[in-house]
């Protein structure tokens, strides 16, 4: 327990630390640089925010927006006309409230996001870039035309002065963006990159994953172009064409920009390569060559820079996180909990039909509450068909759900999570890129102490709460993804086959702990599972699915001694 309290607020330290380190090296350097280094220098920590944005929408949340200058630009706008009409506040209010202004922006640019994503989302922010950048050469930016220059702050006026504010807003800007990849809104931007599915079944929201990571995204950018403003003096159009928000973006996906330091990696990669070619003697544009280039390897290499540096640290730090499923966990004495009885599920007359095929026919069932209902069937039967249709991923159905007397029709997934209903998938879709601590904090949607987590994670063999996800195997994955579901106390819990990727003795110790969960956690269980041993072993009625209708339902004995269920089970149907 203390040691979790040390490491927790080790945690907390190490960035406003390190935060403390870069504005000391930002001071030495604003005096230390020559004039000419100090420009390049700003410009730097300018493309480095900018970036730092694209690393959320693209590096952590997974679309495709190539249009981040365009956002610069609304900042940019926002200085530049506050400063011609002498706003209040000065240079670093007006600084704010571009970057806000972008953010607005940016939200409505990620509207389409909800529903497109790849190549169509990509072509729809690069013609918001290409319209953008017709209408500011059409209009100008304000005071340009004038030549009103944009008022810097007093206390940094200078181009000295202005690097080292360039560096405490980066810093500023790093911290916030650590600790929202740290929190709720960065746990849900990694998961609706890594399934749209699996986050709507934990209950978030996965508009406003994407929409969240666009306006954080935008407003990044937003104040970078504010910097730009401020640094130039007067904007202009040519800053914030089309073709470098594509560069931009290349540089964002070749430096891993999702990282903090490998954006403002990004950031000094993107001055000094135009720089080496202008020495020697080479056109600056072919800069963006190299960065196509760069970027091409990056995509087809399904690797970039910064993942690549951070797969040999955690390799060399890589702890053994084999699973730790034992009888004697499974042994652990179980609290005393009555139920009532009553159904806690109740499912009446549930059809689905693609075309012509009915998958599901008249489905009824009821689900005791503190029980535990095996799903079984052969290939086909409409065991997936069914857990869609309960979990609202299937809306176009017939008849009623019910969860604790609740009407769940027309409810999307998201919200049925919410009240109560979970589920697992057959499939992985548990975000690699989180630790387990993240991901269960994520998935329960409340607050959990360090030892609620070690306990659950205890109970099922999972690995410590501190272990990256991506150092796991498969089978953990799905042992992590359960526990993470239980620890939100749904009321019920659909399990896709669990124990996929776990060896036999691994699938009955599994059923074992199964069996406690709804007098430990309150949660009553339906285990759609092909295992017949892990079924007898932890369920107390079966029901069983055949060309979507319910062939045989009631306790497991009779269930699995029917004729008519054995032929189906075992395919003797199809050989009749």
């Amino acid at each position: 327990m203390q040691r979790a309290d040390a490491s927790r607020v080790l945690r907390l330290l190490v960035p406003l630390l390190v935060a403390g380190g870069g504005i000391l090296v930002g001071l030495a350097l604003s005096a230390a640089l020559p004039g000419y280094f100090v420009f390049l220098g700003t410009s730097a920590i300018v493309a480095a925010i900018a970036i730092l944005g694209l690393g959320i929408v693209t590096g952590s949340a997974g679309m495709i927006a190539l249009c981040q200058l365009t956002f610069a630009a609304v900042g940019a706008w926002v200085v530049a006309g506050l400063n011609v009409i002498g706003a209040p506040g000065g240079f670093i209010v007006w600084l704010v409230l571009g970057g806000l202004a972008a953010g607005v922006v940016g939200i409505l640019v990620g509207l389409p996001a909800l529903r497109l994503r790849g190549v169509n989302l990509a072509v729809v922010t690069l013609g918001f870039a290409a319209a953008a950048d017709v209408t500011l050469v059409q209009i100008q930016f304000p005071g340009s035309v004038t030549g009103t220059s944009i008022v810097r702050p007093d206390a940094f006026g200078t181009d000295r002065e202005f690097f080292f504010l360039g560096i405490l807003v980066l810093v500023a800007c790093g911290l916030v963006v650590y600790y929202l990849q740290r929190g709720r809104w960065g746990s849900s931007w990694k998961a609706v990159a890594f399934s749209e599915r699996g986050t709507a079944s934990l209950g978030q929201s996965v508009p406003g994953a994407k929409l969240t990571a666009f306006a954080v995204s935008a407003t990044l950018g937003g104040i970078s172009g504010g910097l730009i403003a401020g640094q130039v003096g007067l904007a202009f159009a040519s800053s914030f064409s089309p073709i470098q928000s594509l560069a931009l973006y290349v540089l964002a996906i070749m430096s891993g920009a999702h990282l903090i330091d490998m954006a403002i990696f990004g950031g000094i990669v993107w001055i000094v390569v135009p720089e080496l070619l202008k020495r020697w003697g080479i056109p600056q544009d072919w800069g963006f060559v190299v960065f196509g280039v760069l970027g091409v390897q990056a995509l087809t290499s399904g690797s970039n820079l910064g993942t690549g540096i951070r797969s040999l640290w955690w390799r060399r730090r890589r702890a053994t996180t084999t699973n730790s499923l034992t009888s004697e966990a499974a042994a652990t004495p179980v609290p005393e909990r009555t139920f009532s009885g009553e159904p806690i599920l109740v499912v009446k007359d549930l059809s689905v039909t693609f075309g012509k095929v009915e998958a599901l026919k008249k489905v009824s069932f009821e689900l005791a509450e503190g029980t535990v209902l095996g799903l079984i069937g052969p290939n086909g039967a409409g065991k997936s068909t069914l857990v869609d249709a309960l979990t609202g991923f299937l809306p176009q159905h017939t008849g009623s759900v019910e969860l604790d007397g609740r009407a769940l029709d027309r409810l999307s997934p998201t919200r049925r999570a919410r009240l109560g209903l979970r589920r697992t998938f057959q499939q992985d879709r548990v975000p690699p890129s989180l630790t387990i601590d993240a991901y269960v904090r994520f998935a329960a949607r409340r607050r959990l102490t360090n030892v609620e987590i070690a306990e659950v994670l205890e109970f099922f063999g999972c690995p410590p709460a501190a272990t990256r996800l991506t150092t796991v195997d498969v089978g953990t994955r799905r042992l992590v993804e359960v526990a993470a579901n239980v620890l939100a106390r749904p009321r019920v819990l659909l399990l896709d086959e669990p124990a996929a990727g776990l060896s036999h003795k691994e699938h009955v110790d599994l059923g074992r702990r199964l069996t406690q969960v709804p007098a430990r956690f309150g949660t009553s269980i339906i285990l759609i599972e092909h295992d017949l041993d892990l079924v007898r072993s932890t369920c107390d009625s079966i029901m069983v699915l055949d060309f979507g209708s319910v062939l045989a339902s009631g306790p497991q004995d009779e269930v699995l001694a029917n004729p008519a269920v054995i032929k189906a089970y075992m395919g003797e149907t199809e050989l009749l």
